[in-house]
């Protein structure tokens, strides 16, 4: 059964742009996993740009769009009432998409990255919990993510290095 809070939800995610993008176009409204939706959204996004334009472009793109994400994730906080509501993924989306345009375009690597990312943002280990839980606002929503993708990138280029190292991987 749908309570008022979820269709209450699902009407700002629908009449407001901020909430939409923050909601990754409605990806965010999907159970469960929401962040896990988000952080998928990434991929297609990733593949598309690069058939067409460069990786350069790729980073810059997801660089702008995370600045433009504070704002957001700040907006939608405020529209809907919760600062850091479980259905906002643009955090998720941008913080994995720069992990995918960092890391080597691996696909292994990127399945691994994309377990070890969901990890790291799902149990907040090494300061990320107290980042989280202490840094406020659109900021904040941003800022955990970035920190789980920036350790995701230091232990799938160790893994990356080490298959490379043992001759798992050929390039």
């Amino acid at each position: 059964m749908t309570n008022v809070t979820e269709v209450t939800i699902k009407r700002q995610v629908f009449s407001n742009l901020d909430v939409l993008l923050a909601f990754g176009f409605g990806i965010g409204l999907i159970r469960p996993g929401p962040g896990t939706w988000g952080t998928i959204l990434a991929f297609p996004i990733h593949y598309v740009w690069l058939s067409v334009f460069s990786i350069q472009s790729l980073l810059i793109f997801w660089f702008v769009l995370l600045l433009v994400g504070v704002r957001i994730c700040e907006s939608a906080g405020s529209k809907l009432g919760v600062p850091d509501h479980s259905g906002i993924v643009i955090d998720e989306m941008v913080a994995f998409g720069l992990v995918l345009a960092i890391l080597p375009n691996v696909i292994w690597l990127q399945i691994v990255s994309f377990l070890i990312f969901r990890v790291f943002d799902i149990w907040k280990p090494m300061g990320i919990a107290r980042v989280d839980a202490q840094v406020k606002g659109g900021f904040g929503v941003m800022l955990d993510d970035l920190l789980a993708a920036l350790y995701t990138i230091i232990v799938s280029l160790g893994l990356f290095q080490l298959s490379v190292h043992f001759g798992w991987y050929h390039s």
